[in-house]
């Protein structure tokens, strides 16, 4: 027996080239009804929605206990055939359904606290637009699409993302090594885009008896948090390795370590989870020595600004 509702679909129009959409933006797009015959319709609704959730288990024993959260931003439902106090139907006749179309309250993306789009292993935020479908003794037609948000940031006037760090580490050798290593190392900010360069200026003094070399790491930290419990994910994204320091040399040297442009950006502005970045220095010595102590910074990834290019 062939269905009455032939096709049922919504999409929305992208704004720029990377199709994402950012605070301010106005969301549009189109709904679109396809029957084989006259039918009567209860309702034809879209909504937009943006939640945050995580979940995971933990076993203890022959015990597993899920830790779930989820957190709601906001949900707009618009409504283009009656509505939920409607009591009759709508017919519609047979043949492709003229493409209902209308702006989205471009209201709901002002919120300039809102994260960005994230995919986890124990956690996500989705931004959503859905449509529903209701006839009367029939069961409810859907279709939806993700919507891919980004939070703006302005790296020249937040004092917080232009701060410079600064870490100093000293400390003596050990194993078949004598003697100390200094290390006085720099980060120029805290905020960065995607595709630029974090330059790092290190003062490195090698007190020791042993040939040195300076290590770089870019890594990156996935936490979510449900029921008290804290579950933490990290990953090594980008490895470096610097020229050699001789015994009893003191060198300044600078690294610049270049952000990809697909690298997620990062999320410190949600309850259940976040998405950080931290840079590692740390000193390699002959034979595989590693210098324990080790400098690390708190770069803040931003999505890049031809993101927002209309």
């Amino acid at each position: 027996m062939s269905s009455t509702v032939k096709s049922f679909k919504v999409t929305y129009n992208p704004v720029n080239e990377e199709n994402t959409f950012t605070s301010g933006d106005c969301l549009s797009g189109q709904v679109t009804l396809e029957v084989a015959k006259e039918c009567h319709i209860k309702s034809l609704l879209i909504q937009l929605k943006g939640k945050a959730r995580v979940l995971w288990t933990e076993t203890y024993g022959q015990v597993t206990v899920p830790y779930y959260a989820k957190d709601k931003y906001f949900s707009i439902k618009h409504y283009f055939i009656a509505d939920k106090d409607f009591k009759g139907d709508t017919t519609v006749a047979a043949g492709l359904a003229k493409n209902t179309k209308g702006p989205i309250d471009s209201q709901c993306l002002v919120c300039q606290n809102m994260p960005s789009s994230f995919n986890g292993s124990a956690g996500k935020i989705v931004y959503s637009l859905k449509a529903r479908l209701s006839r009367s003794m029939r069961i409810d037609k859907k279709d939806s699409t993700k919507i891919n948000f980004v939070t703006r940031a302005d790296l020249c006037c937040d004092p917080e993302l232009t701060t410079p760090q600064h870490e100093c580490k000293d400390k003596g050798m050990k194993m078949f090594s004598s003697g100390t290593v200094a290390m006085d190392v720099d980060i120029e900010k805290t905020g960065y885009f995607q595709g630029e360069g974090i330059k790092v200026l290190a003062c490195i003094e090698n007190n020791s008896s042993r040939e040195i070399r300076p290590k770089y790491c870019v890594y990156r930290k996935h936490s979510f948090f449900a029921s008290g419990r804290r579950r933490l994910h990290t990953k090594d994204l980008l490895k470096e390795v610097g020229e050699p320091i001789a015994p009893s040399d003191s060198v300044k040297v600078s690294r610049i370590i270049t952000i990809p442009h697909d690298m997620e950006p990062s999320i410190l502005n949600c309850s259940i989870l976040k998405a950080e970045y931290r840079v590692r220095v740390r000193i390699n010595v002959t034979w595989g020595l590693i210098y324990k102590s080790q400098p690390r910074f708190h770069p803040e990834i931003h999505p890049s600004i031809n993101v927002n290019a209309k």
